[in-house]
């Protein structure tokens, strides 16, 4: 396995956004009559907003006011963010750290909005480690489509088989394993079922594990 690149997914696993996000759906579907929506959040990670639209759609049926439910998520989540803010999940800055330090390129496959994604990133000082990045209102398929990988890795001027895709969803390692890239999973709210584990190279618990394979990878090449 010779890596020239990691690949970071954003929600989830750089960011402990995804629980906030459920919060603001809940409060969303709370005002429009629809209890308990933010458990679709284990149905949808991963999605960008079209895909995500079409979910919903597909649950409460074409009347679903997706417009509202968004202006409201919206309005909720960064009004959480202004008061409790966004927490960096664990190792994700030292990983980040360490492949700048070690020469691997390091690009963004989130389906996130760009305009959210690097408002987000920059906001806790990371978005200055990316070589570059592409996102959700960028691509014309949402994960699992491999689309989203595949121009992430033509951004940051690498191919699909030497770049690690790290990821926190079933969506998104589905998406990496597609391209043809070497995916690592460290979940969040969703636990890989064994079709997902069978995708596959590594599944951690956090960033730091990272860090401790690459070691032992360039170790064992003698770098």
């Amino acid at each position: 396995m010779k890596v020239e690149a990691l690949v970071f997914d954003m929600d989830g696993l750089l960011l402990d956004s995804e629980r906030v996000v459920q919060r603001s759906w809940n409060y969303a579907g709370e005002k429009l009559g629809y209890e308990r929506i933010g458990e679709h959040i284990y149905h949808t990670l991963g999605f960008n907003v079209v895909r995500r639209e079409a979910y919903f759609k597909s649950v409460y049926g074409e009347d679903f006011p997706m417009d509202k439910f968004n202006e409201l998520t919206r309005e909720k989540y960064y009004g959480i963010c202004d008061k409790e803010g966004i927490g960096v999940k664990e190792g994700a800055r030292e990983l980040l750290i360490y492949a700048k330090e070690h020469g691997y390129k390091v690009g963004l496959a989130t389906s996130s909005r760009e305009i959210h994604a690097k408002a987000s990133l920059e906001k806790v000082g990371l978005w200055r480690y990316f070589d570059g990045g592409v996102f959700g209102d960028s691509v014309k398929h949402a994960k699992p489509d491999p689309e989203i990988y595949l121009k992430a890795c033509e951004a940051i001027g690498t191919e699909p088989v030497h770049s690690i895709a790290l990821e926190d969803a079933p969506a998104g390692i589905r998406s990496a394993s597609a391209a043809g890239m070497i995916p690592v999973m460290i979940p969040d709210l969703a636990q890989p079922d064994e079709e997902v584990r069978g995708l596959c190279r590594y599944v951690y618990p956090t960033l730091l594990d990272v860090i401790k394979m690459l070691d032992c990878e360039n170790a064992e090449a003698g770098r």
